[in-house]
C-alpha cells in the first residue's frame, strides 16, 4: 500500500512522501492562482482551484486569501461562504453543507502528527474527516480539529476551539468549545 493509499484509507502515513507532496504542490499552485486573481476574474473560486476540488456547489464563494492542502478532499455545498484567511488542511475529506458560513481566519485541521517524537520527525501523521452540516455558522478565528462533526444549524462562537462533535442546533463557545 502506498503512503497516499494509506492517507486515503485513514491509516498512518508518511506526509513527507514524494507522491503526497506532489499533490500538495498542485494545490499550492491552484491556491496561489486563486489568491492572486482579481476578484472579478475569480468569481466564486479560481478555475484552477475549482478544477482540483472534490465539489464546488452552485453559488459557493471562497474569499482570498485562502489555503487548503490538497483540494480534492474539499466538498462545498451550495451557497457556502468561506471568508478571508481561512485555512483548511484537508488531508481527509472536509464536507461543508449548503448555506454554511465560515468567518475570517477559521481553521479546519484534519491531520494529527504522531505523538512519538521520533515517528513525528519521520513525518508520520493520520487524518480524520471533518463534517459541517447545512446552515452552520462558524465565527471568526474558530478552530475545528480532526474528526469533528458539526450538526445542521449549529453555531460556533468566534475564537472557539472545537475538539468534539457539536449537535444540530447547538451553540458552542470557548476553549475547548462548550455549549451555551
Amino acid at each position: 500500500m502506498t503512503e497516499f493509499e494509506k492517507m486515503q484509507a485513514g491509516k498512518w502515513y508518511n506526509t513527507f512522501d514524494r507522491e503526497i507532496d506532489g499533490f500538495r504542490d498542485v494545490c499550492r499552485h491552484a491556491v496561489w492562482r486563486h489568491n492572486m486573481l482579481p476578484p472579478e476574474a475569480r468569481n466564486g473560486v479560481a478555475p484552477e482551484l475549482e478544477a482540483i476540488m472534490g465539489q464546488m456547489g452552485r453559488g459557493a464563494f471562497v474569499e482570498a486569501p485562502f489555503h487548503c492542502a490538497y483540494g480534492f478532499n474539499l466538498f462545498l455545498g451550495e451557497e457556502v461562504y468561506i471568508n478571508s484567511g481561512c485555512v483548511i488542511l484537508d488531508s481527509a475529506p472536509v464536507r461543508i453543507g449548503a448555506r454554511s458560513l465560515l468567518g475570517p481566519q477559521v481553521g479546519i485541521y484534519c491531520p494529527e502528527h504522531h505523538h512519538d517524537p521520533r515517528l513525528r520527525s519521520e513525518g508520520q501523521e493520520i487524518a480524520y474527516p471533518v463534517t459541517l452540516g447545512e446552515d452552520v455558522w462558524i465565527g471568526g478565528g474558530a478552530k475545528i480539529t480532526s474528526g469533528v462533526t458539526i450538526g445542521d444549524g449549529a453555531i460556533v462562537g468566534a475564537g472557539a476551539v472545537v475538539t468534539r462533535d457539536v449537535p444540530a442546533g447547538a451553540k458552542v463557545i470557548g476553549v475547548p468549545a462548550r455549549p451555551i
